[in-house]
């Protein structure tokens, strides 16, 4: 038992357990929640701050809706990665270019993996 009363197996499978809301998932795919957690961390780390996070996600979310976006909360993820992007490209972290090589790469991975066997990361020169 924790200080809590609780059990550390218990809080072992919570924290491993899905995030739900009550109609699902909260996240659909699993790259939603990763990026999610990288903006998350980034900020922690000091990257950026939460307010230039807010800006950049805001940013992102008006865009997409001056562009014809349903605003319906399917594209919700696409905004966050929108955001995280412009903010790793402002922190000079990464560039345009770079992400875009990053995505063909793992669009051609993808394309090239059979059904149902995972797609192994691309090799990436940087």
């Amino acid at each position: 038992m924790t200080g809590q009363g609780v059990s550390s197996s218990l809080l072992t499978a919570t924290a491993l357990a899905p995030l739900r809301r009550e109609d699902g998932p909260l996240f659909a795919e699993p790259w939603q929640a990763q990026a999610l957690a990288m903006a998350t961390r980034l900020r922690e780390s000091g990257v950026f701050t939460a307010e230039e996070w807010a800006t950049a996600l805001g940013a992102a979310i008006r865009a997409a809706q001056d562009s014809g976006d349903p605003d319906d909360g399917t594209t919700y993820y696409r905004h966050v990665l929108a955001a995280l992007e412009t903010l790793v490209v402002a922190k000079g972290i990464a560039d345009r270019a770079l992400l875009a090589s990053v995505k063909h790469a793992w669009a051609e991975a993808h394309h090239a993996t059979p059904h149902g066997q995972p797609v192994l990361a691309p090799k990436i020169g940087v």
